[in-house]
This record gives structure tokens, C-alpha cells and sequence, in this order.
């Protein structure tokens, strides 16, 4: 059993008997150097969770921030090992109670690590952003800029609970962001307008990227392939709805419109710049893999019909003859379905108004 305890940046008077206890009895005590510089008992630092786990051993107490349970260490070491856990307050609730937010009306986002997104925005949403350090509120206000909601309220709380706690500069390593948002949203649902999305007018369309999206289904945390991705309309919509996503890219210049569009929109996008299939075979295994151009690249289809496992959804649009062949004979070879898409817009037409006809897709979609 190993014991996880939760300090904050009240340090040893802010923790329960049961939680001093445990520290004091501890044959082993591992902690980030802050944390233990927080207990009058000896140590042992780990900076990284790969020298943590060669220091875990039966019966060691491993300290952490606040509630470990909440975006902490807790809940990493829970997934392989059976764990006790003795939580302190989180800098979540501490946040709340000084600004007088109902948790259960805020939305939580994390960026520690690698993760550069909020999320996309709506007017009057409430944030907490967890930081990675003093830089953090800077590049929230970057990622409020790219969505439009620059005009939000911005407050840093640093050091919660501790005795040096205060609002505003200097911000400390350990703050977090509270954010109103003030800005013009865009709908949740799938088929965001075309020009939502930086394009040279080589998109999926959103008549077409709507129901390309219905047969793809996306769940929260699964993983697309967007192959081919161009502008990654297709791909940024599925992480809009929660999911992961791998775009594959062979230009240079697209591959950046495409980390452009994510950025505006909310998302993260992992883009690989390479050819497909060849790009291919360094991605993790998909849920879902959409082919928006390329069917009749040597292998392609082959290659992304064999990555995936059970039950992944495969949709690929074809908008030539010869694309279209390969998909018919793909669907006769794996059933699934295929969908004709004809779709007309009004256009001007000298003084009136006509039906302009966009060019006409063929979509196969199979479950494997």
C-alpha cells in the first residue's frame, strides 16, 4: 500500500493528524524538494515521474499538491497500484472560496505540461487554469486572444493558502488563472461555418463535414486519424467534441494553417508532416480514421483499414471518378454504407439569385 498525502502551501499546520501521522511514520517519504521543504521529516526528492517510480517501494508515503486526486500524482499512481490517499484542500476550492464561485458552475483546465488549450469558450463561462509556472497567465491571454475573447476578466491567484498568498503581480510559480469569459462563441454542434476556419477554399464543406461527423461519432477521448487533414476542419470539430487527434499532412505550409485553425478554435491537434501511408505507422492506434482526399494513393486505404481495432469507424469522401471507384470497390469487398451528397448554395446571378451546385461527394463509411 502505498500512502499519497495531499499538502497545500500551508505547509504542516494546515494537515490533519491522520496526514501528520502518517508522514512522521513513514519508513520511506518521497516529495518534490517544495513539498518537503513543507515537513520537519527527512526526505526523499524526485523531480520526474520516472525517478518516482524507481523509488516507490511498500508502505512509503508519497506527498503531493493539495488534493492528489484532482489533476495530481494521486491519480497517476491509482491506475497501477492500490493506493491510500489522505487529500488537503485544492487550490480549486481555495480559489472558489475567495472568489465566491460555486465549483460546480467552473470549469477546470489544466495547463501543465504540454497542453496549450482551453478549450473552446462560451460568453459568461467561468475558468480556473491550473499554471505551469509565473509564464502561464500570459499564454492564457494568448489563447483568449485567439478565440476572440480577449474583452475577458482576468484574475491570478498565486500561492493559495499559503503565507504568501496574493492577487496579481509578481505571479507565482504556483497560481492559478480565473477567467469570465467575454466573447462571441461559436455553436457546439457539428458543421461550424466554412470561415470559421483559415481555408483557400479547399475544405470539407459544412454541409459535408456535418455528416461526415455523424458517421465518424466522436466520444470524448478517442482518437482520430485525419488523414490528408488540409485546413483540419474535420479533425479540429472531433476535438471540439472531446476527442484526440493525430493529423497526418504532407505540406509544410497546411500543417501550420491547420495548428492555426486548432488554436482559434480551442483545441489541441497533433500534426505529423509526412506522406501518408508511410506517416502512418509511428501513430497510436485510431478509433477513427477519416480520409478526406488521397483514396486512390497505393495503400493508403490499406494501411488505415488495418490500424484499426473493433468497432473503429472508417470514413473516407471521394470526389472523382477514380476516387470513387476505389471506394466501391472497398465497400463491396467490406460492406458499410455509401452516401451521395449533392449540395447547392444560393449565389447571385446578375441582379437575381440562383442555385450555385457544389461539387457532388461520395462517402463511404464502415465499422470494422
Amino acid at each position: 500500500m502505498i500512502t499519497v498525502v495531499g499538502i497545500g502551501a500551508d505547509g504542516w499546520d494546515g494537515l490533519t493528524p491522520a496526514a501528520q501521522l502518517a508522514i512522521s511514520t513513514a519508513p520511506l517519504l518521497l516529495g518534490a524538494p517544495r513539498q518537503l521543504a513543507l515537513v520537519p521529516v527527512p526526505g526523499t526528492p524526485w523531480t520526474a515521474l520516472s525517478e518516482l517510480d524507481a523509488l516507490l517501494a511498500d508502505d512509503c508515503v508519497v506527498l503531493a499538491s493539495g488534493d492528489p486526486m484532482h489533476y495530481g500524482i494521486g491519480a497517476t499512481l491509482a491506475r497501477a497500484r492500490e493506493v491510500r490517499v489522505i487529500p488537503s484542500v485544492s487550490s480549486i476550492s481555495l480559489a472558489c472560496a475567495r472568489l465566491g464561485w460555486a465549483q460546480q458552475d467552473v470549469r477546470v483546465v489544466s495547463l501543465v505540461g504540454r497542453a496549450r488549450s482551453l478549450g473552446p469558450l462560451r460568453d459568461a463561462e467561468r475558468l480556473l487554469v491550473l499554471a505551469a509556472d509565473a509564464s502561464t497567465p500570459e499564454l492564457v491571454a494568448d489563447l483568449l486572444a485567439a478565440q476572440g475573447f480577449s474583452a475577458s476578466s482576468v484574475r491570478v491567484l498565486s500561492d493559495l493558502g499559503g503565507p504568501g498568498e496574493r492577487e496579481g503581480e509578481p505571479f507565482g510559480d504556483l497560481n492559478v488563472i480565473a477567467v469570465e469569459c467575454a466573447g462571441a462563441a461559436l455553436p457546439s454542434v457539428a458543421g461550424l461555418p466554412d470561415d470559421a476556419f483559415e481555408n483557400d477554399g479547399q475544405i470539407t464543406k459544412r454541409e459535408v463535414r456535418a455528416v461526415v461527423l455523424a458517421l465518424l461519432q466522436p466520444f470524448p477521448g478517442q482518437l482520430l486519424w485525419d488523414v490528408g487533414a488540409g485546413t483540419g476542419s474535420v479533425g479540429i470539430e472531433w476535438a471540439r467534441a472531446g476527442g484526440t487527434v493525430a493529423a497526418v499532412e504532407r505540406d509544410t505550409g497546411k500543417a501550420e494553417r491547420v495548428l492555426r485553425n486548432a488554436s482559434s478554435l480551442g483545441v489541441l491537434v497533433d500534426v505529423l508532416v509526412g506522406e501518408a501511408p508511410d506517416a502512418l505507422s509511428s501513430l497510436a492506434q485510431p478509433d477513427a480514421v477519416f480520409v478526406g482526399g488521397g483514396a486512390t494513393v497505393p495503400g493508403l486505404l490499406d494501411a488505415c483499414w488495418d490500424a484499426l481495432g473493433p468497432d473503429g469507424r472508417l470514413v473516407v469522401n471521394a470526389v472523382t471518378a477514380e476516387s470513387e471507384a476505389v471506394v466501391l470497390a472497398w465497400q463491396a469487398k467490406h460492406g458499410g454504407s455509401l452516401t451521395r451528397l449533392s449540395v447547392q448554395r444560393t449565389a447571385p446571378v446578375g441582379s437575381f439569385t440562383g442555385w450555385k451546385p457544389m461539387t457532388t461527394v461520395t462517402i463511404w463509411s464502415v465499422t470494422r
